[in-house]
């Protein structure tokens, strides 16, 4: 895949660059922090999930005008799982809004091709389809984004940039790893703690694209202020995003704003009060199907 570049901001975002950097401190005062284990790992899991959103935040080119700087700020992989430079590249693809939930150009999609999901043994479409409620995107989302996006990448071992985001994530994921081994947290905490915010993650992306016809239908408002709007940098207000992806997430909130009316005309209505309505419909419903009720090869 070849490297895709973000537009860049035409000034410094400091409170961007403050935000990243506070970020590290509290990850690094958790670590080291004479806290019991437990609470440690759940203290720690909304600041993983916090650089998470930070990092999509660089890919899309900020804060600064250097993405060579931007892309040094991420050099830590926190969570461990995804290098950099895959998100970056796989995200970016994502952002092809005509392509949005299709099982294979989407690399961000959660639907399978009906072919593949009939062809699946009832053992896995049954993890399938508890993954497809939010309760088990939370708990099981995680790894089976990972064990898919590991066989994926293998597929493409033959990429050097595959090769490339590895190599580079690899000294970072260990350096991450030194320095839990060096403070007194046990590492099984902090593993539950990366896992844990990804699971957290799951919430933002359960949802935020649906099958439509019409592309820019697919894609989700939640009108959401609470403390995961924060975590998640107000990618709630997806559409807004998707149509302003150089826009910095404090801008976000106030371009809805400004024209909600127009973004939900354009989403055809695609809309959710808050995190809480979401999890009242389906914390242990599933909202869509796996396979994709709309697509067809060709």
């Amino acid at each position: 895949m070849s490297e895709r570049r973000a537009p860049t901001p035409q000034a410094p975002e400091w409170g961007t660059f403050a935000l990243i950097l506070a970020c590290y401190a509290i990850w690094l005062a958790l670590l080291f922090a004479p806290l019991p284990a437990w609470i440690a790992a759940v203290l720690l899991i909304p600041v993983l999930a916090l650089h998470s959103s930070l990092t999509h935040e660089v890919l899309h080119g900020h804060p600064f005008r250097s993405h060579r700087l931007n892309e040094a700020l991420m050099a830590l992989p926190l969570t461990l799982c995804i290098p950099y430079g895959r998100f970056r590249d796989l995200h970016l693809a994502h952002h092809m809004d005509s392509r949005l939930t299709d099982p294979y150009d989407d690399p961000e999609s959660n639907y399978l091709d009906p072919g593949v999901w009939s062809a699946l043994p009832g053992w896995k479409r049954g993890l399938f389809t508890v993954n497809n409620t939010l309760l088990g995107r939370i708990l099981l989302g995680p790894a089976i984004g990972q064990v898919r996006f590991m066989a994926q990448d293998w597929e493409q071992r033959g990429d050097r940039a595959v090769w490339r985001a590895w190599a580079l994530h690899l000294p970072g994921m260990v350096a991450v790893l030194v320095l839990v081994a060096l403070a007194p947290l046990p590492l099984w905490s902090y593993l539950l703690a990366a896992y844990g915010a990804l699971g957290v993650l799951k919430i933002r992306t359960f949802l935020e694209h649906r099958a439509h016809q019409a592309c820019r239908a697919r894609t989700v408002i939640i009108e959401d202020r609470g403390p995961l709007a924060f975590l998640f940098l107000n990618n709630n207000l997806h559409v807004v995003h998707h149509m302003n992806p150089a826009a910095p997430w404090y801008r976000l909130p106030a371009l809805y704003r400004a024209g909600r009316a127009r973004f939900l005309t354009s989403n055809e209505g695609y809309l959710y009060r808050s995190y809480g309505e979401v999890f009242r419909r389906y914390l242990l419903r599933p909202k869509d199907p796996v396979a994709h009720p709309l697509w067809h090869r060709g």
